[in-house]
Parts: C-alpha cells; structure tokens; sequence
C-alpha cells in the first residue's frame, strides 16, 4: 500500500499510561482542565470518539491525522507489537472516554458567532464530565469539569426565558421554525463491544425560545416521529439536563420541579 492508503493504528491497538484518570480527577475540583482541540480525525485514530456519534473519515484523512499527531509527539510507539500509546492531554482524554457508558449530545439552532453549535458530555463515575464543545470549522475542543460546572456551561448555553406553561394545542412545528434558538438535547446509554460502542436507550428534549417563552417537546410515545408538549412541570434548563444524564448536582442549582 502507498503511504497514504495506510489509515494508521487501529482503534483496538490504542493504549494510555496507566494512573491518568487517578491523577486528573482530583484536579478537577480544583477547576476545569483543558484538554486541546483536535479534528474528529486525529480523535478517531485515537479512538476517542463515540462510534454512533460521528462518520467514520476516509483512510487518507485518518493516515494524515496520524502523521500529524505522530510529529507532535502524542503517539509514541506502545509496549507490545503493532500498539502506540497516546500521550499528554489527548491521552487523558482517551482514558475518560473510555470509562463513560452515557453520552449527551446537545444541539444548538441558531448558535452565535464564535459559540459551539454542539456539544457532547460524557458523565463520568465521579461528579465530574469530559465536554467536546464542536464549532463550525469541525474543531473539537475538549475539557473536563465538575458536575455542577458542567450542568450551568451547558445550561447558559441552551435556549433562554421562563418556562411556557404546556398546552397540548401548541405545534411543534410551529414554535421551532419561529423560535429565536432551539436545542435538541439527546442522552444515550451505551455499551462497549470491544472498541466499538454500540448505542442503547436513548431520550431526546427539545428546548425552543420564542416570544420571550422557552418551550420544552419530547417525543409522543404513540408516534417517536411527532413533537408533544412536555407534559407536567416544567423544570429549567439545568434541572433538564441534570435529569438527562441522571446526575443529582451536589451544588446549588436549584430544585427539581
């Protein structure tokens, strides 16, 4: 094969050093902690990337993806034959993928300039989470951050305004081609197949602005393809996500409604 046609190490040959996730998640209490931004190629070849989540890129891309990693010293050669290790932030941020079983993947209409039109939280066994923020350009950016950071980041970035009372009359349809910014809030379980991910259960919120009102949809359970209202009381935007990701906040966010 030429030097292109070889996409690099395959997913299942990727290693960290061992103590990484010890080491960062005391850290982070002590505030966020960056972790770079990459393209979804260079996370592919390392494997951190949710399967379900994103199209595999093309062996060219993915071969380039690894030269370049290569040359900036975040894969090294690894301890057994056909292995590399990743090394530096990508590597934690490898190890914290691997140990997440749920992902959330938030959607924004109507981003502004200079904001990430997606984001993806992994929850993690302690009240922390590992954030891909996505922007236009294909740039993840990734950080890990307390639960409580966690949950207000993305609540401040979703749709704004207090809560529209439900009304079986109002059209989905209707509020979201009118709304100012809406959001399409999914959480999905997951299970590890080796290292593929294999998606499971998974819920979806949606979350529209409009006439100073935030509206709040979920699938009808008699039609998945159809929009209700969200039925009983509303909760705000940090109390929906924590209930996505089955997260109780152990700061002061606010009380379930």
């Amino acid at each position: 094969m030429s030097e292109t046609d070889d996409p690099g190490p395959k997913a299942g040959n990727v290693e960290v050093p061992e103590g990484l996730v010890a080491a960062v998640a005391g850290l982070v209490d002590t505030g966020a902690v960056p972790l770079g931004a990459y393209t979804i190629a260079e996370l592919t070849v390392v494997d951190a990337v949710v399967d379900f989540l994103a199209a595999r890129p093309s062996d060219e891309v993915l071969a380039e993806a690894v030269r370049s990693l290569s040359a900036r010293q975040l894969l090294v050669p690894g301890t057994g034959e056909d292995r590399i290790q990743v090394r530096g932030d990508l590597g934690i941020a490898v190890a914290f993928q691997r140990r997440a079983r749920m992902v959330l993947d938030a959607r924004i209409a109507g981003a502004r300039s200079g904001e990430p039109w997606r984001m993806l939280v992994l929850p993690q066994p302690e009240q922390l989470c590992l954030i891909v923020r996505i922007d236009a350009l294909g740039v993840h950016e990734l950080s890990l951050h307390t639960l409580d950071e966690t949950l207000q980041m993305v609540a401040d970035w979703l749709p704004q305004g207090p809560l529209a009372p439900p009304d079986s009359a109002v059209e989905a349809d209707a509020v979201l081609a009118a709304a100012q910014r809406s959001a399409l809030l999914t959480a999905t379980h997951y299970t590890a197949v080796g290292s593929a991910e294999v998606a499971g259960e998974s819920t979806d919120l949606v979350l529209a602005s409009r006439d100073g009102k935030l509206h709040a949809f979920v699938r009808d359970p008699a039609d998945p393809t159809h929009l209700v209202a969200k039925a009983g009381r509303g909760r705000s935007p940090r109390d929906a996500v924590a209930a996505l990701l089955d997260r109780q906040p152990t700061g002061h966010g606010g009380t379930p409604r």
